[in-house]
């Protein structure tokens, strides 16, 4: 597994941690808790917590503002109705559309198919794809990209 999306995973947990109650910002961000699978180099390591930092700080910073993008883009469902794994990996690849330029959007949507497949409900990727294609669609469309 390559460094970024160690770094989706790291923040994906931490942003499920925050949401559930079970951490605070500070202690999310210090990453403590992550055990580097054995044989990564301390750069890799370096890379990893780093990315993930970026991935979480930024999307608290901008919650109010991911949120309603999200919330724009659910058809015929709540915010309130998704799934805490849901609501994690839509936060931080939401995030990254709106924020991260240099990240194509297709690898953003894919990673974050990748984590719901790997972490959420059986369907839970197609609504993650469906959510986040829509948010593309509609930078590409007021970007003109």
């Amino acid at each position: 597994m390559g460094v970024r999306r160690r770094s989706r995973v790291l923040a994906f947990q931490a942003l499920y941690a925050w949401d559930v109650g079970a951490a605070s910002k500070t202690d999310l961000l210090d990453f403590d808790w992550y055990e580097p699978p054995e044989g990564e180099t301390e750069q890799d390591n370096r890379s990893v917590i780093s990315f993930a930092q970026l991935l979480v700080a930024g999307t608290l910073e901008q919650l109010e503002t991911v949120d309603a993008e999200i919330k724009a883009h659910l058809s015929r469902w709540g915010f309130d109705r998704i799934g805490k794994t849901d609501l994690a990996i839509l936060r931080i690849s939401a995030y990254s559309l709106l924020y991260s330029k240099d990240i194509p959007a297709s690898v953003t949507i894919d990673e974050a198919v990748e984590l719901a497949r790997q972490f959420a409900g059986n369907d839970s990727f197609r609504f993650v794809n469906g959510v986040l294609d829509g948010i593309s669609r509609n930078r590409q469309e007021s970007t003109g990209t």
